[in-house]
């Protein structure tokens, strides 16, 4: 039997590595003999750093950066392995470095996220993979762009300071200090939204008020945009004003997109092609995916959904488990997924069932009964 173990972290109690060691052990226990394949994956939020470089035998870098404000902090990114970096821009850019009365669009800048990537470059990378989730952004990726050598001038030819303040100022973009190697980059952005860069459903109109802007602020934000949109159009050539994904964390997807020919593709399925899903499954028995908790959401982009997807494709059935499974979690079985379990076995508090000891206890146990099923049901089969 081989079995492909591909399953998402259990967010605040198990790494996606951890729970591949302890669905193995349960596998083990019933088939002793069984190819088990384990592929930490993850949907290019929370944990994709950690679930991609482990998974890969790569590093962490740690590197001093400045925050959205401009202070200096310790920030952390990945190197894969195969020498592609991974990189979360909350870790530079993101809502949870501010304070409440910090927050402030017209000043807080990108600035950090360029800085992580231009370390990576520095030391030899040439493929990025970036998760935009949880910015406390709105500058479109100018910010970014400074720290890897950009400069943008107002109309007077004046250099431009940082934060959503300037995006409606810029009049020219000197790209001549760019650093090295920066046009051999490539960039895959994961973007699990399809905002356009401004308007009603853009990135200041949906996204801007989380991040302490007013009604007021909102419009200001919006019209910058609108007029940095027009000032890229010009001098790039790229018009990103209605490409889906383009708002994502206030612009930065579509500052990906205009400087740097960055991709905008849903998490999960920039994350399985680095980590060979395909691949992996060839001739696989059984996966095994999952999740903290599988409901209704699980089927718009998360990682069960893309490992399913995946699996369907080929034929190979599908089971997944998590921490806790929703009433509404049925509407999976339309997507791939035959069957789900929850790991716990009787009433505990959210405390006990997220305990680390206990959660690999219901995670192996549950698992060696689902295979003790397959068990029955193979000799039972073999046996007609």
């Amino acid at each position: 039997m081989k079995v492909v173990i591909a399953v998402d972290s259990f967010k605040g109690s198990l790494s996606s590595l951890e729970l591949g060691q302890l669905i193995e052990n349960g596998i083990k226990k019933i088939y002793e003999n069984a190819e088990v394949k384990k592929v930490p994956i993850a949907d290019g939020g929370e944990g994709t750093v950690e679930a991609l470089v482990e998974g890969t035998k790569g590093q962490f870098v740690n590197v001093k950066v400045h925050d959205p404000l401009m202070r200096l902090i310790d920030a952390k990114y990945g190197i894969m392995g195969n020498n592609v970096a991974v990189i979360e821009m909350a870790e530079a850019s993101g809502l949870p470095l501010l304070k409440p009365e910090e927050r402030d669009l017209r000043k807080a800048t990108t600035y950090g996220t360029g800085e992580l990537i231009k370390d990576a470059i520095e030391k030899g990378c040439r493929e990025f993979i970036i998760g935009i989730g949880g910015s406390a952004t709105n500058d479109a990726g100018l910010g970014m762009m400074q720290a890897l050598g950009y400069k943008f001038l107002d109309k007077d030819g004046e250099v431009l300071g940082y934060g959503g303040e300037i995006m409606g100022k810029v009049s020219e973009i000197d790209s001549r200090e760019a650093i090295e190697a920066l046009d051999k980059c490539k960039f895959f952005v994961a973007c699990d939204v399809d905002n356009p860069f401004y308007g009603s459903k853009g990135a200041a109109h949906v996204y801007s008020r989380q991040k302490g802007a007013d009604d007021e602020m909102v419009e200001y934000l919006d019209s910058s945009l609108q007029k940095l949109a027009l000032t890229l159009k010009e001098k790039t050539g790229k018009d990103i004003a209605d490409i889906p994904g383009a708002g994502a964390a206030g612009g930065l997807g579509g500052g990906f997109v205009a400087f740097l020919d960055g991709e905008l593709k849903p998490g999960i399925d920039i994350i399985l092609q680095e980590v060979g899903l395909a691949e992996s499954i060839e001739g696989a028995d059984f996966v095994i995916t999952g999740e903290g908790r599988i409901d209704f959401q699980s089927i718009m982009g998360k990682a069960p959904m893309g490992v399913s997807k995946m699996s369907r494709d080929k034929g190979i059935p599908v089971i997944a488990i998590a921490g806790c499974v929703a009433d509404d979690a049925g509407a999976m079985h339309d997507h791939g997924l035959d069957a789900f379990f929850s790991t716990i076995n009787y009433p505990v508090s959210l405390e006990e069932a997220m305990n680390q000891e206990r959660a690999g206890t219901f995670v192996e146990k549950n698992v060696e009964e689902i295979f003790r099923l397959i068990k029955v049901c193979e000799i039972k089969y073999k046996s007609r």
